[in-house]
């Protein structure tokens, strides 16, 4: 699809928001997973697993055209975004696992995405795609070294002035919230003759999906016994998905705008429900529990 919105606006910011998880992460977050292996193992249970099986629970429920639907299972697949990671810091999560949780989302996805989303449009949409090849594990390969790279490129700023990289940080992910919206808008407008229909059919789908993402995100890790500050890390990991990776498969690998509606319409809907979420985790205690160990 050769359009300013393919291969334009989504490479870039699919960079700048990949730049700005760079700024934050450093080898030790991988390296967390061995302190924290319950969390991890949970978190990646629920996002690898238990969320596609919802949404696809769901679509059916809703009755979603296949398009839609094979959109939202597109969308479940997707790793977290880096907007979890603020989230996480204002409401007093775990924001050192949470970047560990992106950082592993993001290398597992890589396997997972095209696997998910290939059985979701031979089953919705065989016709999607050239010759109805769906999503090729070279292309979603392309398309995550392009998402790798400027994660790459931060993590070497930071680790050659960290204080350049905790100033950047801020401004960068403001502009990433804005260059993601700006994206969502693009994709909204490209649809504008069947927005409106798009938005009555995917909307309450997309709305539920949210709810439950952030909800079971956040209580599969207490009953577990987890800590509070790392299930909200957990939470927001898991019901923040990364809508621009989603979007830019859609468009510029499988060519459909279409395809990319429900993670527009779930770029929008997320930060409002996912702040709800935030305030109602935190409600009742005037401090968040200061995190225990969890092996």
């Amino acid at each position: 699809m050769d359009t300013p919105l393919a291969t334009v606006f989504l490479p870039l910011a699919l960079a700048v928001i990949m730049f700005g998880l760079g700024l934050s992460l450093t080898v030790d977050d991988f390296r967390r997973v061995r302190r924290h292996p319950r969390a991890v193992v949970v978190a990646m249970f629920c996002q690898l697993l238990l969320l596609p099986a919802l949404c696809l629970a769901l679509v059916v429920a809703f009755g979603l055209s296949p398009v839609l639907a094979a959109g939202m299972m597109l969308l479940a697949a997707s790793p977290g975004g880096t907007t979890a990671n603020l989230f996480s810091h204002l409401f007093g999560g775990d924001v050192a696992l949470n970047v560990t949780l992106t950082a592993v989302n993001a290398v597992l996805a890589i396997v997972t995405l095209p696997i998910i989303t290939n059985l979701a449009l031979q089953y919705f949409e065989p016709d999607i795609g050239q010759d109805g090849m769906g999503l090729q594990f070279g292309k979603v390969l392309q398309v995550f070294a392009l998402v790798l790279a400027p994660v790459a490129i931060g993590m070497v700023v930071r680790r050659r002035s960290e204080a350049f990289a905790q100033r950047m940080d801020r401004p960068v992910r403001l502009l990433s919230v804005i260059v993601l919206v700006a994206v969502i808008i693009g994709a909204l407008v490209a649809e504008r003759n069947n927005v409106v229909d798009y938005l009555l059919d995917v909307g309450p789908a997309a709305l539920v999906f949210c709810i439950s993402s952030l909800t079971i995100g956040y209580f599969a890790p207490r009953l577990i016994r987890i800590d509070k500050r790392q299930a909200i890390a957990c939470s927001m990991e898991i019901g923040v998905h990364n809508s621009a990776v989603a979007m830019t498969l859609a468009i510029s690998v499988l060519g459909s705008v279409s395809l990319a509606v429900p993670s527009a319409v779930y770029g929008v809907l997320m930060y409002p429900v996912a702040a709800l979420a935030g305030i109602l985790m935190t409600r009742g205690s005037r401090t968040i529990e200061e995190p225990t160990p969890v092996n």
